[in-house]
């Protein structure tokens, strides 16, 4: 007698279904093309105010010729007043804009002077 023999199918294990999901936004090639446009104008718009400040920071130093100016050293009693009035002597410059230029010259955040101090002083027009 012969035996007959089936084999069943081994059932595999069902996959997880994979949800598909779509963009609610769909770019025809016309529109991504318009998207890189746009972009290309926001990044050239950008490196050319970039170009601007920085010639502008460039050009601005080299217009405008440095002033000529001395040095000093602070001794006792001096005040920037003083200082002030005697470096536009014989000028039409105002004495509160000299000591202002000083002050801004120096970082000087008050008018107090320390004996001993050095102080660059500019050259009255």
């Amino acid at each position: 007698m012969s035996a007959t023999v089936y084999v069943l199918p081994v059932a595999e294990p069902p996959r997880p279904v994979r949800e598909v999901r779509r963009s609610t936004v769909r770019l025809t090639r016309r529109g991504r093309v318009v998207v890189f446009a746009f972009a290309l104008v926001v990044l050239f718009g950008i490196a050319f105010i970039g170009a601007r400040v920085a010639f502008a920071v460039e050009g601005g130093a080299e217009k405008s010729p440095a002033p000529s100016a001395h040095t000093m050293v602070v001794s006792d009693g001096d005040t920037l007043w003083d200082i002030s009035s005697k470096a536009v002597a014989g000028s039409d410059a105002s004495i509160r804009e000299m000591e202002q230029t000083i002050k801004e010259l120096n970082s000087l955040e008050s008018s107090m002077l320390v004996s001993g101090q050095t102080l660059i002083i500019p050259t009255a027009p």
